[in-house]
């Protein structure tokens, strides 16, 4: 990281700030000696501010470009699996044959919950969201681990982390057997990752369940894809309850809870409704044209990105997946993805949204590909949780690795000038 300086005038005062410049990206300048100047930045929604250093990922939005620790995206999703990943993404390099079998072997140590875990889901009602259900049992996580809670020790940080990354597929998949009242599927360690989470999801005891090899990897690639995209919402939960010297598990369940929000983990659900809204391929015209009504409040879900404003590069990978799957299980002539083709098609050809760049995203796939593999759409959001994991606890380990300072956002304060209180008789 080097360093240059930039000069502030504020009145006849001339405060002078450092001018930091990372691997790739915007000149960042350091603000921190402002309140010496009486003074502090305003920035709704941070969206011109970095609120910490990290080596972890990059993203361009403009050019379409997504890197975790200096590799791009699609590589890593055609060639790579989501553990190997998951150990990136922790460790800043990829594993070489032994340390990836160590590391793939150590994952599935922990596969297993507390037996009383189970238990735990029993005070849920039957019909709660798997979200709902999702957040209470990992931040109870601490209440049954709590051998590791010792954030100032690597170690401990090291198998919160693999307890979390191995025990998610785990809790997620037990959400959803509580939800629809079926009996809960143990782990089995012979399987791959995406595999066990299938078998777990979809298997019962009274058959033998394999799990289909194209679904398989289908699953593998959007755990890579949503592993981690920088500082983001939930991301930047993690960060921030973290920074308190909170226990991983309580930080992770905060990221649970900030990605439940529709406008940030919601959107390949929101997708699956839209398609469902429209009901026809006969429709879409119609749907089209108020999309491109700017007098009518309907949007096309799944089109376009805050991020990428070109083509978001996770999408391509996700297409090729996405046709794949629905070959694979035969469901290319449903009626919901016969409408999701051709309004792909429209957008990938029609001069609208080539103008505005609004190119199908990862959720517009991935939505579509979950939904035919079988997972209801209520899921949709636990399975993101469930990638997006190693992203956090990635990001939580480093933040603790660099003795971050606990997170403290200023304000405009626009309430009331101070005034003496009435008692309530004289008001």
């Amino acid at each position: 990281m080097t360093q240059k300086e930039a000069q502030l005038k504020i009145g006849n005062q001339t405060v002078n700030l450092p001018i930091y410049s990372g691997t790739y990206g915007n000149d960042v300048i350091g603000i921190s000696d402002l309140g010496k100047a009486g003074v502090f930045t305003y920035d709704p929604g941070f969206m011109a501010t970095a609120a910490c250093e990290s080596k972890i990922t990059y993203i361009d939005g403009d050019k379409g470009v997504l890197l975790y620790r200096g590799y791009p995206i699609e590589q890593l999703a055609e060639e790579s699996d989501f553990l190997e990943v998951c150990y990136l993404l922790l460790n800043g390099e990829l594993p070489n044959a032994v340390q990836k079998q160590t590391f793939s072997k150590q994952i599935n140590n922990h596969t297993m919950l507390h037996e009383q875990i189970s238990l735990f889901y029993r005070g849920f009602r039957r019909d709660a969201h798997p979200m709902a259900v999702m957040v209470g049992v990992v931040g109870a996580l601490s209440a049954f681990y709590h051998d590791s809670l010792d954030i100032n020790n690597p170690s401990h940080r090291e198998i919160a982390a693999f307890r979390l990354i191995a025990k998610m597929p785990t809790i997620a998949a037990m959400c959803y057997k509580y939800h629809i009242g079926q009996p809960f599927m143990y782990p089995q360690n012979r399987l791959s990752y995406a595999e066990n989470f299938l078998y777990m999801l979809f298997g019962v005891p009274s058959e033998e369940y394999q799990p289909n090899p194209v679904i398989a990897r289908a699953l593998d690639r959007i755990f890579i894809l949503h592993a981690d995209h920088e500082q983001n919402a939930s991301t930047s939960t993690v960060r921030l309850a973290g920074s308190t010297g909170a226990n991983p598990f309580a930080c992770i369940s905060a990221g649970i809870a900030a990605l439940w929000g529709p406008a940030h983990g919601g959107a390949n659900e929101a997708c699956l409704n839209m398609l469902k809204e429209i009901g026809d391929v006969s429709q879409i015209k119609k749907y089209v044209d108020r999309a491109k009504d700017p007098k009518d409040p309907f949007r096309l879900m799944g089109f376009g990105h805050r991020v990428y404003k070109n083509y978001d590069p996770r999408a391509k990978v996700m297409r090729e997946t996405c046709h794949e799957v629905l070959e694979a299980v035969g469901a290319k002539n449903e009626p919901l993805f016969k409408i999701a083709m051709e309004l792909e098609r429209i957008a990938l050809e029609d001069d609208y949204f080539i103008e505005k760049k609004l190119y199908p995203n990862v959720d517009y796939y991935s939505g579509i590909t979950l939904s035919a593999i079988g997972i209801p759409t209520n899921m949709f959001t636990v399975i993101f949780a469930l990638a997006r994991t190693v992203g956090w606890i990635s990001h939580w380990n480093e933040m603790h690795a660099n003795n971050s300072r606990i997170g403290r956002p200023r304000q405009l304060y626009t309430g009331p000038a101070e005034r003496d209180f009435v008692p309530v008789k004289k008001r």
